[in-house]
Formats: C-alpha cells, structure tokens, sequence
C-alpha cells in the first residue's frame, strides 16, 4: 500500500520521521507541505475517515500560529473555517503527517509509526 510522507525538510522531527521510514525500508512518496499543502478537502477527508479531531491538526508550537493568536481564536472558528485557514498555510499543519489507503497520522515517535505500521488505530 502507497504511504505519503508530508513534511517540511528544515523541521528536525520531520527529519528524524524519514530516517524512521528509511531505516525501516519503507517505500514512501514525499510531499513538500509548503509547496503542495493539504486542501481543505483533503484534511476533511482525513479527519472523517479517522475519527481526528480537527485541533490535533494544529502546529500550535509553530510561529505562524502563535502570530495568528489561533489559542484565542479557534474557540470561535466551526470546522470549515479551520480548514480552509488549514489549507491556507501549511506551516499551520502539525508535521510530519504520514497517509496510508485511509489511515492518517500526525506528529512523529517511533512507538508510533511502529503502531501505525503495524495496522494499529490510535488517535
């Protein structure tokens, strides 16, 4: 089954998730989250066919974030404008997110990518 690796090169996590798929000789295709960012239609997929939660999709760590006063301002925002600000700017999006067939996760441990790998649900 195809997985879809989508990070940002410079994010040190993103960089210790890829050396996980490496080392584990998984095949993935990389996708540049600032260059080919996630549409809305996609994270709405994502997040129906996972059961995410929306606010898990949020680099709330990330300058962009804290720029934008998002802690304040997502309580008062429904799911698509969040999606659509989402899609708008993928240094908005918690990274690494790794796709496979329907299964989605973001963030990155190797205790997780050895759950998802191995057919495991989590959220």
């Amino acid at each position: 089954m195809k997985t879809i690796f989508i990070a940002y090169p410079k994010c040190s996590t993103c960089r210790n998730a890829e050396k996980y798929l490496k080392a584990h000789a998984i095949d993935y295709e990389f996708r540049h989250i600032t260059e080919a960012v996630p549409t809305a239609d996609e994270l709405r997929n994502w997040i129906s066919q996972n059961d995410f939660p929306i606010r898990k999709l949020f680099n709330t760590s990330g300058n962009v974030y804290k720029q934008l006063n998002l802690k304040e301002k997502l309580d008062l925002m429904r799911e698509e404008e969040m999606l659509q600000l989402l899609s708008s700017n993928g240094m908005l999006i918690k990274r690494p997110i790794l796709i496979q067939g329907n299964r989605m996760i973001n963030g990155y441990s190797a205790e997780k990518y050895d759950a998802f790998f191995s057919g495991q649900d989590f959220v």
